[in-house]
Parts: structure tokens; C-alpha cells; sequence
């Protein structure tokens, strides 16, 4: 902390407050919360006045500081924002109105978002009853650097500044990630969509086997196969990361199974839409099990696994397999029948294999423009800590 400013104890500036309301049945009340780790407050869910277990509940205004007991300790300290000026909370959030002439909320408001700032919350927290809360009289002992009202005021602008920047090359990055995206969508939403007379169009049924039956699988109980859970197959790139080896007896009921060159593709929402499909390469034995949530599409001698794989990871198919759902909210799956029924375009081998190149081609740039972004994002998360750090040493 700066030297030439002094360290001020909460307490000086800042002063208990509470609005007690009794809860009434029949009554609603907006609830907060609060973050940790300098996240900010929140608003949870609304309440009836009987659901609530606490005797009272308070009310928060606009600019009071509220403290999270238990948190604080882990960041869990705010400023109450405008549009959660009316929320309650219970006795476990404490709130502190600033001496508005000796305390620019803002200044608070940017202090707890500091690691330092929680460590001496957590040092304040330690040896209390309980899960090591802190109490009120203990959070105003924490002491503060104070410039001049006026200079808290400059700096709270200097950095409001550089943080909206910061959110705006945040914002820029994301929608670069995502137009590049888009594009890779866009060129295969092209091809299937436009008409050609020289290709073929029918049910998946038509060019693939969906869901293999296991007759003629000759496997022994102690040979080796390839396991490959759903959380295996990443939905960013459609590839298997790792898969688990196990002796067939382990899996030889109750699993899905494939075979190198076949598309595995999720059954359920959400994994389904956001992509979970694959297609099987390099397995032990050169077959694989996986999640009973997994649809298997074998690829018959006019089509190309990787035909197959690019279709079925289009976001045009998996909104259209979305509207064929079955089952309960949080249950949904795609049923096999949709895959059966779903028309769709063959082209020559050779054309499928000239799309896939390209679409492969695309992709490998738009994941390369992601990594790239992803290494920015870094950069960027670090800058607001970095310039906080400044603020609060009196550099800025």
C-alpha cells in the first residue's frame, strides 16, 4: 500500500446500519447475495415472508457496504449497486452505510476486489465462532488507505475508465471467437443447403446403420477395449481426449458399443447441442464402448465417416434433432427414429472428402484464432488486477 496515505480502520468511515422488516406470509421479498472473491452482490431468488426461517430480515439501499459473515474471508464483500437497491437480507449480511464525506462508495466498492483486501478479512475472521465469520465490530477494524475525498473520487474515474476499456476488448475478442465460428457454420449450411442433381439425398437409415446390434461381435472376456465415457469426446473439436482401457467383461452389458470409423453422437440434451460427436479412431481391438447416452451411426460403403461427423455436429441438425425430443425437462434425448428419418445429402466420395478437407481446413483456423484469443483473454484478466494495484499504491 501507498506510504503517503493513511491507513484508516472501516470504522471511521463507514457505520453499522440496520432496516429491520419482521416477514409477513403472503409477502414478497427480493433477496441478495453476494459474490465471492469481489464478484459483487446479486440478486437471489424472490421469497414468501413464511418460507424464510430468520425472525427479521433487512433492508439494503444503493452504495451500503454488505458483508457475507462466513465469505468475507474469500471476497464475499460489495457495494450495493442502484438495481438491487430494496433487497433484503438475512443477520448473516451485515451492512455499513459510508461517511459520504469522508467515503466514496466506489473507492470501497474497488478495494474489495482485492486480494489483499480479503486477506485481512480472513485475518479478521480467524478464531471466531462458528465457520470463522466475522463479525461486524471485527470487519470495521480493517484498516483502508484514504486519500482526500477528492482524490478517491479521481482515481474511483481513472480506473472506471480503464475497466470499461478493458470489458470492451473482452467484448471484442469474444465476438471475434464467435463470428469466426459462425463463419465455419455458415460454409457448411451453404453446401448443405443449396441443391445438386448429381447427389444423393435420403434417411440416415438409407447410407448408415444407426445403432449397431453386437451380433458377431467375438470378443473374449479378457480382451482389452476401449472405453470412452462422455466426458471423453470434447465438443469443441469433436475428438476423443483420452479413453479408459478395459477388459470387455466389464462392458459387455449395458454399454454402447462402436467401432473405428463409426459417429458416436450424444442421445441427451444438452450435451447434444452442444455438439458431443465423434468419430471412433485408433481403438483398442478397434472397438469401443461408451455411455449407454450415446447413438452410434455406422457409415455404409457410399459415405464417409467424416461426411457423416461434419453433418451431425451442423448446428442446423442438432436444432432440428432438439424439436424431435423425447422424454421429461432434464431427460430429453433424441430418438433413434429421428436419426433414421432425418434426410440428408450424399455426394460422391470424392466431393465428401473435398468438403471435409476444406471444412477441416476452416475449422483449423478458427482454432487457431481461438487459441490466439484464449492467450488475449489471459492478458486481459490480468490487466484489471494490475491496474487496481496501481490505483491503490497511488500511481494512477
Amino acid at each position: 500500500m501507498t506510504k503517503h496515505w493513511p491507513m484508516v480502520p472501516l470504522g471511521e468511515v463507514a457505520v453499522p446500519v440496520e432496516r429491520p422488516e419482521t416477514p409477513t406470509v403472503g409477502v414478497e421479498y427480493r433477496q441478495i447475495g453476494v459474490r465471492l472473491w469481489g464478484e459483487g452482490a446479486y440478486e437471489r431468488e424472490t421469497i414468501d415472508g413464511g418460507q424464510t426461517k430468520y425472525k427479521t430480515l433487512s433492508q439494503v439501499e444503493a452504495d451500503d457496504i454488505i458483508v457475507n459473515k462466513i465469505w468475507a474471508r474469500n471476497g464475499s464483500v460489495a457495494v450495493v449497486p442502484e438495481r438491487l437497491a430494496g433487497c433484503y437480507g438475512s443477520g448473516e449480511f451485515p451492512t455499513f452505510v459510508p461517511l459520504r464525506d469522508k467515503l466514496e462508495p466506489r473507492w470501497i466498492h474497488w478495494l474489495s476486489k482485492r486480494k489483499d483486501f480479503w486477506e485481512k478479512c480472513d485475518e479478521k475472521s480467524r478464531g471466531t465462532s462458528g465457520k470463522n465469520r466475522i463479525r461486524p465490530e471485527r470487519f470495521l477494524e480493517i484498516e483502508i488507505p484514504l486519500p482526500p475525498l477528492s482524490e478517491q473520487k479521481r482515481i474511483v474515474a481513472r480506473v472506471e475508465e480503464l475497466a470499461a476499456k478493458i470489458e470492451e476488448a473482452k467484448g471484442l475478442r469474444q465476438k471475434a471467437v464467435e463470428e469466426a465460428e459462425a463463419l465455419a457454420d455458415a460454409a457448411l449450411s451453404h453446401v448443405l443447403n443449396d441443391k445438386h442433381s448429381h447427389w444423393e439425398y435420403g434417411p440416415i437409415s438409407q447410407f448408415a446403420e444407426i445403432n449397431p446390434s453386437r451380433r458377431g461381435l467375438n470378443l473374449a472376456s479378457a480382451d482389452l477395449v476401449s472405453f470412452v465415457p462422455m466426458k471423453a469426446v470434447d465438443e469443441e473439436n469433436g475428438t476423443i481426449t483420452h479413453a479408459e482401457i478395459r477388459p470387455y467383461a466389464e462392458v459387455s452389458k449395458g454399454y454402447t458399443w462402436f467401432a473405428d470409423g463409426d459417429v458416436i453422437f450424444a442421445r441427451i440434451t444438452p450435451c447434444m447441442q452442444n455438439g458431443k460427436a465423434t468419430l471412433a479412431r485408433n481403438l483398442i481391438n478397434k472397438t469401443g464402448f461408451g455411455s449407454t447416452e450415446f447413438h452410434v451411426i455406422r457409415p455404409q460403403a457410399r459415405v464417409s465417416g467424416e461426411w457423416l461427423l461434419a453433418i451431425v455436429r451442423h448446428k442446423a441438425f442438432r436444432n432440428d434433432a432438439a424439436t424431435h425430443f423425447t422424454g421429461t425437462a432434464g431427460q430429453q434425448r433424441v430418438p433413434q427414429s429421428f436419426l433414421q428419418q432425418k434426410t440428408i445429402p450424399i455426394p460422391p466420395l470424392s466431393e465428401q472428402r473435398r468438403i471435409v478437407a476444406y471444412l477441416d481446413n476452416l475449422q483449423t483456423k478458427v482454432d487457431s484464432l481461438k487459441h490466439l484469443q484464449a492467450g488475449t483473454a489471459v492478458e486481459l484478466n490480468a490487466m484489471l488486477p494490475s491496474v487496481l494495484d496501481k490505483a491503490f499504491k497511488g500511481e494512477l
